[in-house]
């Protein structure tokens, strides 16, 4: 097959139809088709198109990548080899835990260039584009996707389908159509970011700021980011959690530039920030419905996020190659996708939201950042954590306390991952 532009017909049917051309849709495309798949990858954008991200690759991301096939992309790329955590007067440079399963290092690349670089990676493996389109809802027989109603200037179209990947972002669209509902009584994030130049875009250290302020001196339940592109700018960012309770009742935009300007020397910034984005992000599998008997959510249309820095990409790969073995593997998706995420995620993610949620009250932050930042030990507890870094497999110590906290907590929530 061959990629399609804006104008070229929309197909009347597929084997797989994958919507949403981000990480996890992309990469589920290019999988299925390496295996012989028909597969239509479709996006409402244009692409190259932008996306609000902090643009870093945890070393879980990297692997991701490579796993897909795309070591390529890599190639002359920031190589990062941990995080610069700063607050309370204090700094700590903590290495990547973990290197031996994952690798040795992070990197960081823009959305702009990331996501059309995995997409083009699945039309060479022989999927099909359709961009300039929207899915808007399906026609379901008997509890199974028919076909897909899909919108383009103006007009409708329906494609049948055998299968269907939703894979169309945070707000999913086709997902909340399917009955997909995000939980705002866990923690969710609240993010801005910016471009910036820079003369220490080539660093080997991403930035992070567990003391965020505001403008008037305020503390804020948040963090701030700094994240090398090793093209002259940096990725400068503020993120703030929040629940239905607890909203994060701040403007980010004069946050930002507030960060901004406290970084500047540090981070030998010569520009004011440009291109400011933000995002409202659903995380640790704080939706239902993520499944029906022949389609199945995944990436950030899932909330496969990290509930305590909002990083997304190594599980919208990971989601995807999952939800492309299961093709295979099951006739009915209902109840073995949201299982199987459950299995893989679920601990983790009831552990982080749980400390995400603490996260949110105001006197919490410094009375455990300003002795955390201070523990070298600790903040690599803590890099594991945000970082992704702890699997299923690991069987150390934390690895094996975060897991049951994790259980412990999702067995007495109204709601566990992914319910």
């Amino acid at each position: 097959m061959t990629s399609a532009t804006p104008g070229d017909a929309i197909p009347e049917s597929t084997d797989l139809l994958v919507v949403g051309a981000g990480p996890a849709g992309a990469a589920a495309a290019a999988r299925a088709a390496a295996r012989g798949i028909d597969v239509v990858l479709l996006d409402a954008a244009v692409f190259p198109r932008d996306k609000t991200c902090g643009d870093g690759l945890t070393p879980r991301a990297v692997v991701g990548l490579q796993k897909l096939g795309l070591t390529s992309l890599l190639e002359g790329r920031p190589r990062i080899r941990g995080l610069e955590l700063n607050g309370w007067g204090a700094r700590q440079l903590v290495d990547w835990p973990g290197a031996n399963r994952f690798g040795a290092h992070g990197s960081a690349i823009a959305r702009t260039e990331l996501d059309d670089a995995i997409r083009l990676f699945a039309l060479e493996q022989g999927a099909a584009m359709v961009s300039g389109a929207k899915a808007i809802g399906a026609q379901l027989v008997g509890g199974r996707i028919e076909s897909v109603t899909v919108t383009r200037d103006g007009e409708r179209h329906q494609i049948r389908v055998r299968d269907v990947i939703v894979a169309d972002g945070v707000r999913s669209a086709l997902g909340k159509s399917l009955g997909r509902q995000w939980h705002r009584d866990t923690a969710f994030g609240v993010a801005a970011r910016s471009y910036v130049d820079s003369g220490r875009a080539d660093s080997e250290w991403m930035g992070s700021h567990l003391e965020l302020r505001d403008p008037d001196g305020a503390l804020l339940p948040g963090y701030g980011w700094v994240f090398p592109l090793g093209d002259g700018t940096v990725n400068v960012g503020v993120g703030a959690l929040a629940t239905a309770k607890r909203p994060a009742s701040m403007a980010l935009r004069p946050i930002l530039e507030h960060y901004a300007s406290m970084v500047t020397d540090d981070w030998q910034l010569t520009s004011r920030p440009r291109q400011i984005a933000s995002a409202l992000l659903p995380m640790g599998g704080a939706v239902s419905g993520v499944a029906g008997a022949n389609w199945m959510l995944i990436g950030d249309a899932a909330a496969c996020v990290n509930p305590l820095n909002g990083e997304g990409i190594d599980y919208a790969i990971e989601t995807a190659m999952l939800a492309v073995e299961m093709l295979a593997d099951e006739n009915d998706y209902s109840t073995a996708w949201p299982a199987l995420l459950r299995t893989e995620y679920g601990a983790a993610f009831a552990a982080a939201r749980r400390a995400a949620g603490l996260l949110t009250v105001p006197q919490t932050v410094p009375l455990l950042g300003r002795p955390g930042i201070r523990s070298a030990k600790l903040m690599s507890t803590v890099v594991r954590v945000m970082g992704n870094l702890l699997t299923a497999d690991d069987a150390d110590l934390i690895a094996r306390a975060w897991r049951s906290a994790g259980r412990v907590t999702a067995g007495v929530e109204d709601r566990p991952p992914f319910s």
